[in-house]
């Protein structure tokens, strides 16, 4: 299946990760951690810790999280310890270089249990006070209490979930969230102190007009975020609004709407002081990323939790993956009664080639504003990128990528493509698996 780059839909799907967690199998046999990091650089991790609970289920949502299940809280921290008590012992010396806590919703738990997670990671060496920390919060959670434990344990970036500031509008989304309450959840954060605060809005929802989400970006601006992601509606299978079905006009007005806003919301915020990284992302000029260097192309990830993935180069591994409340149950059910053994073991995840790592590196620079180091992804694999995969030069000459000094970026066209240009990259051996997926 070929993915089009121009007479397509400029959105086929978020590339964040790659391969995507619906290409992961069963791995028979099970994999021992201890020798499967052996060999790598384990010098600039970078810690996940998933927490599978919210406080609501939007309908845009197809993460690995579940409601209702308060009493799920405890034995799952406690299968969190077993399994950083394991996982750090199949990998000797290690050092990570970043932590996020996400989910989820963190703040989801009650204070002390937020405590005893952050306990647990700052026992592992991602100390929130000594490398770049990001929690993400909700309004209905990010209370002051909460907010304490976070600011207390040095957490320096709170990602907060806003998606819209009107409530028609939330309420089309499937998330039903009174403006108010995200209001006072920026208040309780700027009090706090938070050196980064990141505030995530959705554009897309049915009937929403470019100057209507523009009203929802400068609702955001009040509080003067350091970032903010921008994120395109998607209607994937399974959620509330997959069973509900998309917007109601034609795909490609809709495909128009999300452009039309987000080119609006783009304009507004390189006019207001803030750099492009990515299609989602926009930093404040003058914000930099401090601690350990990491770079997801190269350095591993080490993820604690029920759908939490880590890399290594050749084997990427988490838990199975669901969308239905009652699949999820399941998953979580069988993580709390994972023993400390089988936590030394990983069970559910794809091998990458050699062909599927260069393309990893490929993809995952190239979507990020800085772009592809020709002149690394050469000393580290031997040959030009485009001898390994010439249709990149197909990206140039359609005015998607340029090549500047040592490197290969995407142009302004480019970036607003990323969910199509991403899906193109992928190896048709990928794209398969991950179409014979069977959601659940």
């Amino acid at each position: 299946m070929s993915v089009p780059l121009l007479d397509g839909s400029p959105y086929q799907g978020y590339q964040y990760a790659y391969p995507h967690k619906t290409a992961y199998r069963a791995l028979t046999p099970p994999v021992g951690l201890a020798d499967l990091w052996a060999e790598e650089d384990r010098s600039a991790l970078f810690l996940y810790i998933h927490i599978p609970f919210c406080e609501m289920r939007c309908g845009f949502c197809n993460l690995l999280s579940v409601t209702g299940a308060a009493e799920l809280a405890g034995p799952y921290i406690e299968a969190l310890e077993r399994q950083a008590m394991a996982v750090s012992g199949c990998l000797g010396d290690f050092r990570f270089a970043r932590f996020a806590l996400g989910g989820g919703t963190p703040t989801s738990l009650g204070a002390s249990q937020l405590d005893r997670v952050l306990a647990l990671a700052k026992s592992l060496g991602a100390d929130p006070a000594a490398i770049p920390t990001s929690v993400e919060v909700s309004p209905a959670s990010a209370d002051p209490e909460r907010l304490a434990v976070l600011k207390g344990y040095g957490v320096d970036r709170v990602s907060i979930g806003v998606e819209s500031f009107f409530e028609e509008e939330t309420k089309a989304l499937g998330r039903p969230q009174r403006r108010l309450e995200a209001e006072r959840a920026l208040d309780a954060i700027r009090a706090a102190g938070f050196p980064t605060l990141n505030i995530d809005l959705i554009y897309g929802t049915e009937g929403q007009s470019p100057a209507a989400f523009l009203k929802s970006v400068e609702a955001a601006l009040a509080w003067e975020p350091e970032e903010l992601y921008l994120y395109p509606l998607y209607v994937r299978p399974m959620t509330g609004l997959g069973k509900r079905g998309s917007p109601a006009f034609d795909a490609a007005g809709w495909d128009m709407q999300r452009l039309g806003c987000y080119r609006a919301a783009r304009e507004r915020l390189l006019a207001g002081g803030y750099a492009q990284l990515s299609m989602r992302m926009f930093r404040r000029l003058g914000e930099k990323e401090w601690g350990p260097v990491y770079r997801c192309q190269e350095d591993g990830m080490i993820g604690l939790g029920a759908g939490a993935r880590s890399y290594t180069q050749r084997l990427h591994y988490s838990t199975q993956y669901a969308v239905s409340r009652a699949d999820i149950l399941g998953i979580l059910n069988g993580y709390v009664e994972r023993s400390e053994t089988q936590f030394t073991r990983a069970d559910y995840g794809i091998y990458l080639s050699g062909e599927e790592r260069r393309r990893r590196f490929i993809l995952m620079s190239l979507l990020n504003a800085q772009g592809l180091s020709l002149s690394r992804y050469e000393a580290r694999y031997g040959a030009s990128a485009f001898v390994h995969l010439p249709r990149l030069r197909e990206l140039e000459r359609l005015g998607l990528a340029s090549i500047v000094t040592g490197g290969m970026r995407l142009t302004e066209a480019g970036l607003e493509r990323s969910d199509a240009i991403g899906p193109w990259l992928q190896s048709a051996a990928i794209r398969q698996r991950m179409e014979d997926y069977e959601w659940r």
